[in-house]
């Protein structure tokens, strides 16, 4: 049971990853308020277990601080931030630049802001945390999804940077995971490829995030910590 009754904000839980982690938390006692960008059955879900949800598009400053307010509007306190919304886009000749602004504003933007304006909110809490889910894949860079790799490395560099400014307050952490749960179009020699790259070569499912940001949440002496859950892909 949760031993605090101030909510867990995690961004972009309509499916996968966030989804999972919002049923878990809910399911531990927490209280649970997510961002989605559009209408899933996950976010139904979610409210029908007693989830706050606030519909928000992190496209740019003036959506975001939009989602801040109707946030603020709802509770005075949090416990967390889990920062989950993520896009996943390639750059295609002639959208470079628009690629790459809505990479870096939903990466980078949203978590900056939402960690500025929102730092009262976790400070009113006995025990608070901002934990930012990034990428694998920032260990050695992406040729096709450049913007991605790129946003998703600076994410990276927040942690270190408000770990730095909130501490002792707030202890601040990342995530950074590769291949977690296959697409159920995904073909098999694609799966084989995939699980390949890794040393335990299996696919685990979103639960090792969730009990990751639960070690980082109940762990007292961990901040500007980003906890790699690659399966090994790093000694490959």
């Amino acid at each position: 049971m949760a031993s605090s009754l101030a909510p867990v904000l995690i961004t972009g839980a309509s499916q996968r990853i966030g989804l999972h982690c919002a049923e878990r938390l809910l399911d531990d006692g927490y209280p649970v308020i997510v961002s989605y960008r559009s209408e899933r059955p996950g976010v139904q879900l979610l409210r029908d277990k007693g989830a706050m949800a606030i519909q928000a598009d992190f496209s740019s400053q003036e959506s975001v601080m939009t989602f801040i307010a109707q946030l603020k509007d709802i509770t005075d306190r949090l416990r967390a931030i889990v920062h989950n919304a993520s896009e996943w886009l390639a750059e295609t000749q002639g959208d470079e630049g628009d690629v790459f602004m809505r990479m870096f504003n939903v990466h980078m933007l949203a978590p900056y802001l939402i960690n500025l304006h929102c730092a009262e909110l976790l400070r009113r809490s006995t025990t608070a945390d901002i934990i930012h889910i990034g990428d694998d894949v920032t260990r050695k860079g992406s040729s096709k999804h450049i913007a991605y790799c790129a946003s998703k490395a600076g994410m990276d560099n927040l942690t270190l940077s408000f770990a730095a400014r909130y501490a002792p307050d707030i202890k601040v952490n990342g995530i950074a995971p590769a291949m977690l749960m296959f697409k159920p179009d995904d073909d098999a020699a694609y799966r084989t490829n995939t699980l390949a790259k890794s040393a335990l070569g299996i696919e685990p499912g979103p639960d090792v995030i969730y009990q990751s940001l639960r070690y980082l949440m109940d762990n007292p002496y961990v901040t500007g910590t980003t906890l790699t859950v690659n399966g090994g892909r790093h000694v490959k």
